[in-house]
């Protein structure tokens, strides 16, 4: 890999992508890229963490399964799969998948099922904005976004290829995940 970040001011593919540097993490959006903030707050890891054991507890020996960032999820145009032909990469916090052809050693090629951002104050808007978008058009059934200042948690799901208005859930909510059948969060847990 070479040492250097990409220009900013241009475009790139997922085959550009995999030349940079392992030292910075970079997202791309429609070929723009992004660089990620510096490493997330404990408070942060700690929400991931907590998620990450209680999806991975339920999801044990079923079909979908759950992943946690640095994951690369390669969003396709016109499911177009090679790389030079894929400019949308992201590293969502969790993302479940359930199709397990989408899944190949570099992660997940193709909508995830369900994604999971934890906020950092730096990439809110990033968070809200951007990336919302781009789940909400690229077909992600689930987005949920995690506020671990307020302990909040908003869930987006996705009906006639839009994200509607969300469910909102505070510490004391358990949350239903829609996409799996069976499968209550209690947030006392994630936020402890």
């Amino acid at each position: 890999m070479t040492a250097m970040l990409p220009d900013f001011s241009k475009t790139y593919s997922y085959a550009d992508y995999l030349q940079w540097t392992d030292n910075e993490r970079v997202e791309l959006i429609e070929g723009v890229p992004y660089l990620m903030t510096p490493a997330p707050s404990t408070k942060h890891q700690q929400i991931v963490r907590e998620l990450v054991i209680e999806f991975g507890t339920f999801l044990r020996n079923k079909q979908c399964q759950v992943f946690s960032a640095p994951f690369d999820v390669r969003l396709l145009k016109e499911n177009k799969t090679k790389n030079h032909d894929i400019y949308t990469v992201v590293q969502p916090d969790l993302v479940v998948v359930c199709d397990k052809s989408k899944l190949d050693k570099r992660g997940c090629i193709g909508t995830p099922d369900l994604v999971i951002e934890v906020l950092s104050p730096s990439t809110a808007a990033h968070d809200y904005i951007r990336k919302m978008d781009l789940y909400e058009k690229h077909g992600v059934k689930e987005y949920w976004i995690v506020q671990p200042t307020d302990e909040i948690v908003m869930v987006f799901n996705l009906k006639d290829s839009l994200f509607g208005k969300p469910a909102i859930y505070d510490k004391t909510s358990k949350i239903q995940v829609s996409i799996i059948e069976g499968f209550e969060i209690n947030l006392c847990q994630v936020f402890s």
